[in-house]
C-alpha cells in the first residue's frame, strides 16, 4: 500500500509538530516532521546546542521472562546474558542465513529486556521474535508510549533542568525516572554522534513534556531530514538502506556488533555464514566515501571501475553541514575499502570522483564513563 495521507499512521506529537510549522512528509508509515526552520540550520543547531527529535515511529518492545537474554541470543549476535542492568548493547536481528533483519538496542531494566527497533521494520521484527523465542517469554509491543530524542552538546545540561538525575547517567546506561508524577524511561544514548538522550514517556503526557524541553533555550525541535544529515556524518547505517537481508554483519562494516565470547560459541543464527567472513573475508564492506566538488551523490548511484562495470553501490549520501562537502557511504569491494583508495560513482551518466574515508565523518562526542 502506498503512503497516503489517507493510511498514514498519526504520531502522539503530529499536532503539536503542524503547529510548530514542520512541513510534514511519510516516513516509515507515519506522517512525520522532515523540517521545521530548514535542515541545514537545525543540523548545525543539534550540533552546537540540544535538538529535540520525534522518534515515536520506533518500536518499543518489552520481552519479559526466564531466560530471555538466553533466548534472544540465539536470534542475536550481542552478548545480552553479560549485559547489567541498567546498560544498554547495540546489536542486530540475523535471519537464519546471517542476513541482517534490523539493527537494535536493547536495555536490561533488571525487570526485563527493553527493545527499541526501527519504524519501518517492527511489525516484522515482533512477527519474527515470537515465531523464534519460546512460548514461555512475553514480548509486549508499548504502543502508548512516545518516544522522544534530546541531541547535542548541550543536551545534558537541559534534561538536569527538568530530571537532575537523569544528567548521571553515561553513553549507554539507562534507568526510570520520574518527572512531575510522570514516569520516564531514559538513556544516555541516540543517533547523531552528539551527546544525547531518548526518553520513552507515555504517549498522552507527550506534548507536555516536548513543550517543557522546548522552552528551555538551548533547545529547539528538529526534524528528519537534520536527524539523517546528522547520522550521516556520524558514519551511522541505516535500516533499509545502509542493512538489509542480504548484508550479513562484517560486509556492513558492523563486525563490532560480534562480541567475542557469541563468536566463540557460534550459536546465533547464520554464525556459520556470519564467522566465514570474520574478520575481513567479507568481499565487499560498507566505507564512507568524500565526493570530489560540491554534488552529492545519492543512494542507488553506481560504483564502477575503470571500464565502466558496475562493482558497488552508494547506500546512502549528502552534503555535511558540518564539513562543507558532499559525503556518502557505498559498498566496495573489499579490496577497494582501504582509506584513500581513488573511487568513480556514477550518477546520472556523470562519473565523480570519491575518495575512501575513515568513519564518522564528524568525531562522535558521546558522554563516556570514565576509565578507571
Amino acid at each position: 500500500m502506498s503512503e497516503t495521507a489517507e493510511n498514514l499512521k498519526q504520531l502522539p506529537l503530529g499536532g503539536w509538530h503542524r503547529g510548530l510549522g514542520a512541513r510534514m512528509v511519510p516516513f516509515a508509515g507515519y506522517e512525520m516532521p522532515v523540517q521545521y526552520e530548514g535542515v541545514m540550520a537545525e543540523h548545525i543547531w543539534t550540533r552546537s546546542e540540544a535538538g529535540l527529535f520525534d522518534v515515536s515511529h520506533m518500536g518499543q518492545l518489552q520481552l519479559t521472562g526466564e531466560g530471555a537474554a538466553g533466548a534472544l541470543e540465539k536470534i542475536t549476535p550481542g552478548n545480552l546474558s553479560a549485559l547489567a542492568p541498567g546498560k544498554i548493547r547495540y546489536t542486530l536481528l540475523l535471519a537464519p542465513d546471517g542476513g541482517i533483519l534490523d539493527d537494535l538496542m536493547i536495555t536490561n531494566t533488571g525487570h526485563h529486556l527493553y527493545l527499541v527497533v526501527n519504524g519501518a521494520t517492527k511489525h516484522e521484527d515482533i512477527a519474527y521474535m515470537q515465531a523464534q523465542l519460546p512460548d514461555s517469554l512475553s514480548l509486549n509491543h508499548l504502543e502508548d508510549a512516545a518516544l522522544l530524542a534530546l541531541q547535542g552538546p548541550k543536551a545534558g545540561a537541559a534534561l538536569a533542568q527538568l530530571v537532575p538525575d537523569a544528567a548521571k547517567l553515561y553513553f549507554m546506561e539507562a534507568g526510570p525516572f520520574e518527572w512531575n508524577g510522570i514516569p520516564l524511561g531514559i538513556s544516555r544514548s541516540g543517533y547523531t554522534g552528539e551527546d544525547g538522550f531518548e526518553i520513552s514517556i507515555p504517549a498522552a503526557h507527550a506534548v507536555t513534556l516536548a513543550n517543557a524541553l522546548t522552552d528551555l533555550e538551548e533547545v529547539r525541535p528538529i526534524g528528519l531530514g537534520a536527524r539523517d544529515s546528522l547520522r550521516l556524518e556520524a558514519g551511522l547505517p541505516l535500516y533499509g538502506h545502509d542493512m538489509n537481508p542480504d548484508i550479513l554483519p562484517v560486509e556492513a562494516n558492523l563486525s563490532f556488533a560480534l562480541s567475542k565470547a557469541r563468536r566463540e560459541e557460534g550459536d546465533f543464527a547464520g554464525a556459520e555464514q556470519v564467522l566465514a567472513q570474520y574478520p575481513d573475508k567479507a568481499a565487499k564492506l560498507r566505507v564512507g566515501l568524500f565526493v570530489d566538488g560540491r554534488q552529492p551523490i545519492r543512494e542507488g548511484a553506481a560504483v564502477v571501475d575503470d571500464s565502466g562495470a558496475t562493482i558497488g553501490t552508494v547506500t546512502s549520501g549528502g552534503f555535511s553541514p558540518t564539513l562543507q562537502r558532499p559525503i556518502a557511504m557505498a559498498y566496495v569491494p573489499m579490496e577497494l575499502s582501504r582509506t584513500g583508495t581513488a573511487i568513480t560513482v556514477e550518477q546520472r551518466g556523470k562519473k565523480i570522483a570519491c575518495t575512501v574515508a575513515d568513519m564518522p565523518f564528524v568525531p562522535h562526542h558521546y558522554h563516556r564513563k570514565p576509565k578507571p
